[in-house]
């Protein structure tokens, strides 16, 4: 059982949905993402998004492409990423899920095979790799099963059955459904059509379904965790993050925004 199976299962004895958080590696700093992860996990966050940074970040938004552009100026790569994300474990308990979220380039570049060891190494329990397709996935879900780490497909609003029945078929840890088509991005509301959608992603499968793109407030955490497993909060932490970068109290702020979204997951 991976930390993520052990958390969504304490998650459902206790009556709570998940929140997990998205931060991007190296922005602003290597450290402070480490202090800002052992923040979330202190706050009450389930399970972390690193995003290891490309430059060509099309799932994106504005904010997360932002993030991104800035670390990799400052010297971010898929290695100093890693790096990252061993200090991350070590400044976490042990039960806390690390989800890596990135494009197939830079791990292709990097080298599938040795990712994959090197990943599992430093600590991360899966990944969430935006533009590969199940149906040109057959190796990276072979180097995942061999590593022991989780492979999260992404559905959205205008997924079909059939699309639905292979992403469900083939998703370890959990479901990711996009709330909207487009790109990451805090919105003003959660869409009225999420529910039929969690609702037909959940009839194909007894994986988690965690929603993601949009969610900005405790208010969207409280309707989305009245339907689905797990919410996703990304865009607006990265402002927030960027906004209060060079202030002392910056984990604070982030401790206390986080606990806040945590707090709207509890039944």
């Amino acid at each position: 059982m991976t930390r993520l199976d052990e958390r969504f299962r304490a998650l459902r004895a206790s009556n709570e949905k998940a929140l997990i958080c998205f931060v991007t590696a190296g922005d602003p700093s290597p450290k402070a993402t480490v202090e800002i992860i052992a923040t979330l996990a202190k706050a009450g966050v389930d399970a972390v998004e690193i995003g290891i940074p490309f430059s060509d970040p099309l799932a994106d938004g504005p904010s997360i492409q932002a993030s991104s552009q800035r670390a990799l100026q400052a010297g971010m790569t898929v290695s100093r990423a890693l790096e990252t994300i061993a200090q991350a474990r070590r400044s976490v308990p042990p039960h806390f899920p690390i989800v890596v979220m990135t494009y197939y380039n830079p791990i292709l570049r990097y080298g599938l095979e040795r990712y994959a060891a090197d990943a599992k190494a430093v600590g991360v329990d899966g990944h969430i790799v935006t533009d590969l397709t199940p149906e040109e996935a057959d190796e990276w879900k072979r180097l995942s099963e061999a590593n022991g780490l989780d492979t999260i497909f992404l559905l959205a609003p205008t997924s079909t059955p059939q699309r639905i029945e292979i992403v469900t078929r083939l998703s370890t840890g959990f479901v990711y459904c996009v709330s909207r088509t487009g790109v990451t991005g805090a919105r003003n509301e959660v869409p009225a059509e999420l529910t039929e959608v969690v609702t037909r992603i959940k009839s194909c499968t007894d994986l988690p379904v965690c929603v993601g793109f949009g969610v900005s407030a405790p208010e969207h955490v409280r309707q989305i965790a009245a339907f689905a497993d797990g919410v996703v909060v990304g865009s607006r932490l990265v402002d927030l993050i960027h906004k209060h970068r060079d202030e002392p109290h910056l984990c604070a702020v982030v401790h206390d925004f986080t606990s806040k979204l945590k707090a709207a997951t509890r039944g």
